[in-house]
């Protein structure tokens, strides 16, 4: 069992220190995953929030068929999908708040995620399709294996395996539109 895992069952046995280490633990990748779907770290950090208050009071059952952290993340993107589908209408943000909304969320990037070469592929992320950005994030950001983004994106393996491959073609064009070459891909 990983720590998540531990740390769930050490909350449901009564210990709150267990769902302390979880938030810790997990809060900034869920937060940057949630922030590529609904492209705005504040709902992001609002979602994350309900994610966590979602297991704290339903306290779903943990079942071990996926990492704790794959499990954690589908419930993210579910709270997520949540709010999308009764949020039909979108919010006006005036302009001048934009500059500290772009602030923030470049501060938060930078401190996840050190390098500059990977701001500049977060970059070309965003410009792509939704799961093309997901897949991507899920696979190379946050280290889940395809099975587990298989069960977070809700698809099967070989439909993450031909994602995969069409989302890294998409980034590999992207970046070279901005002229940055990445030997990896």
């Amino acid at each position: 069992m990983d720590n998540g895992a531990s740390s769930y069952r050490r909350f449901l046995n009564g210990d709150d220190e267990g769902i302390a280490e979880i938030v810790r633990d997990f809060k900034d990748g869920l937060i940057l995953y949630l922030n590529g779907y609904v492209k705005n770290i504040y709902t992001a950090e609002e979602l994350a929030e309900d994610t966590f208050f979602r297991l704290m009071v339903k306290r779903p059952k943990f079942l071990g068929k996926s990492s704790f952290k794959s499990w954690l993340y589908s419930i993210g993107r579910n709270v997520a999908v949540d709010r999308i589908r009764h949020d039909h209408k979108m919010s006006d943000t005036p302009i001048e708040d934009m500059e500290t909304y772009l602030s923030d969320e470049y501060d938060l990037e930078r401190s996840y995620i050190k390098e500059e070469r990977k701001i500049e592929v977060r970059r070309a992320l965003d410009k792509l399709p939704l799961d093309y950005r997901q897949v991507l994030w899920l696979i190379y950001f946050e280290g889940f294996s395809n099975a587990e983004a298989s069960v977070i994106m809700k698809k099967n393996e070989r439909q993450i395996r031909n994602l995969l491959y069409r989302a890294k073609q998409s980034l590999k064009n992207e970046l070279e539109k901005e002229g940055f070459f990445y030997e990896e891909f």
